[in-house]
């Protein structure tokens, strides 16, 4: 038997040896099949999800939540080649870091599982695989960055909210429905863990195929406006923050390490986020290019692109399917410092769910208030792209395999060898020495000179704890069902 697969089987076995009061408690399930003698169980089939399909359905709803009503704003800053370009060059160096991050998981399993350590009322987490990786100094910065990122991503689900539902009713400021939001995904601290997705991660999915699709076909209806005008690139600092808004488009993975331990056989997962990224492209490149070919440069102060679309039924259900999915991305960002949080305070292998929603709750305020200080849809993604995503997601976990198997004796006893489009060590290393490259330069130096000077153009602009962050002057009546909204002025 290899390594791997002794490593899986070590995995299964100290799942499958967990008492079930134990497992239910900290989400961690071995495969409902095995639990119920094959029967079947409504509970099991929307609650109980490790198989996968759970994993790829919560790797694809995850990555293109309110990303998706952006990109047509990163067109009309990138131009359309660069736009389609870089949506195609990001996307798969994502699912390449995505795949070393589950093959790091499984080699740090691996190794304690033969120190007999048991997992079975524990969920692992990044930060934890690069410290029995790598020591305590990695652990350190993949704590500081995750978390980080975690919190903003949170942060922007909640200002995402706000600008969508504003649409739809303009009598309340945006403002006004973050601090409603905000109390609503609050909610999320009753959910144990990534098992517990398995519906939300299928109907998310759903709400965003039919939101891309219909922003594709609602621009190619619309028709280009009169006088269009496409001039991308024109300016460097655009270029670069559209570039770093891709970057954070396909930078979703900080939540890896999680949902592969939700997992019933996580090494299964190699190749998910891959196939996961495949049809997010079905998604994401039509509608952008839609989107800034029907628009063009009114997009450059459009960062949401409901906000130039006619108001129609069609447009009012995007808008709150795109609400409900914008909830379930909170927990799917929230969940991991939920997880941070308890282990901080004691209340980790704590059964009870009202005890540990109830320790989970200072986590949802500092979120609350930075959506509020900072409401900026559009800038802010690509701010966080290009400080937290590019170290994240990219440069940490590129650097974290080529250290791990440094040594011959390392790479001889890997628990994961290397694949079969790669078979080198000398291979990997080298693109993982392209990775930390690029997206040092290109990703966190260039696009975080763009990102930041251009969020703190809309800071002295707007101002912190703008009020209705890119709104419309109501000098117009509310639009009816059918006919257009008034457009908003360029800032």
């Amino acid at each position: 038997m290899v390594p791997g697969e002794q490593a899986e089987d070590a995995i299964v076995a100290d799942v499958g040896n967990v008492k079930e009061g134990e497992v239910r408690a900290m989400g961690i399930e071995d495969d409902p099949e095995q639990q119920h003698d094959g029967k079947f169980s409504m509970k099991n089939l929307l609650w109980h999800g490790g198989s996968v399909w759970d994993a790829w359905f919560s790797c694809a709803s995850n990555q293109v939540a309110q990303v998706l009503l952006t990109l047509p704003y990163s067109f009309s800053q990138l131009g359309m080649l660069s736009g389609v370009l870089l949506q195609v060059f990001y996307g798969l160096m994502g699912s390449w870091t995505a795949y070393l991050i589950s093959v790091l998981y499984v080699e740090y399993r691996a190794r304690k599982e033969k120190e007999g350590v048991s997992f079975k009322n524990h969920v692992i987490q990044w930060f934890e695989v690069l410290d029995g990786l790598l020591g305590p100094y990695w652990k350190a910065a993949g704590l500081a960055f995750n978390c980080t990122f975690l919190l903003f991503g949170s942060v922007i689900q909640l200002i995402a909210c706000a600008s969508n539902i504003y649409y739809i009713n303009d009598r309340l400021d945006k403002r006004t429905w973050t601090y409603i939001f905000g109390a609503c995904c609050a909610t999320t601290v009753f959910i144990p863990s990534f098992h517990n997705y398995r519906v939300w991660s299928f109907l998310g999915l759903g709400m965003t195929t039919y939101t891309a699709w219909y922003l594709t076909i609602a621009a190619v209806v619309h028709g280009q406006v009169d006088g269009v005008t496409h001039s991308g690139p024109n300016k460097l600092v655009l270029y670069f923050t559209g570039a770093t808004n891709i970057l954070y488009t396909f930078g979703g993975h900080a939540v890896t390490v999680e949902i592969m331990h939700a997992m019933w056989k996580p090494r299964k997962f190699k190749y998910i986020y891959l196939v996961a990224t495949l049809y997010v492209f079905t998604l994401t490149l039509p509608s952008a290019a839609a989107m800034y070919r029907a628009f063009g440069d009114q997009l450059l102060t459009h960062s949401n692109a409901f906000s130039l679309l006619p108001r129609t039924g069609w447009r009012d259900a995007a808008v709150i399917l795109m609400l409900i999915h914008q909830f379930i991305t909170f927990g799917f960002a929230c969940t991991p410092l939920y997880f941070v949080w308890e282990k901080v305070v004691g209340m980790h292998d704590t059964r009870s769910v009202c005890l540990r929603a109830l320790a989970r709750l200072p986590i949802v305020v500092p979120i609350w208030l930075l959506a509020v200080i900072f409401p900026f849809f559009g800038p802010i993604n690509s701010a966080v792209g290009a400080l937290l995503v590019s170290f994240t997601v990219y440069i940490i976990p590129a650097l974290a395999h080529m250290l791990t198997y440094s040594s011959a004796s390392a790479r001889l006893n890997a628990a994961e060898k290397p694949p079969i489009f790669l078979p080198s060590w000398s291979g990997m290393f080298v693109v993982n020495a392209f990775v930390v490259t690029w997206v040092l330069v290109v990703g966190f130096g260039l696009g975080g000179w763009a990102s930041v000077s251009n969020f703190v153009k809309q800071i002295d602009t707007f101002g912190l704890f703008a009020k209705c962050y890119q709104c419309p002057p109501k000098t117009h009546a509310p639009a009816v069902a059918g006919s257009p909204m008034p457009v908003p002025p360029h800032h």
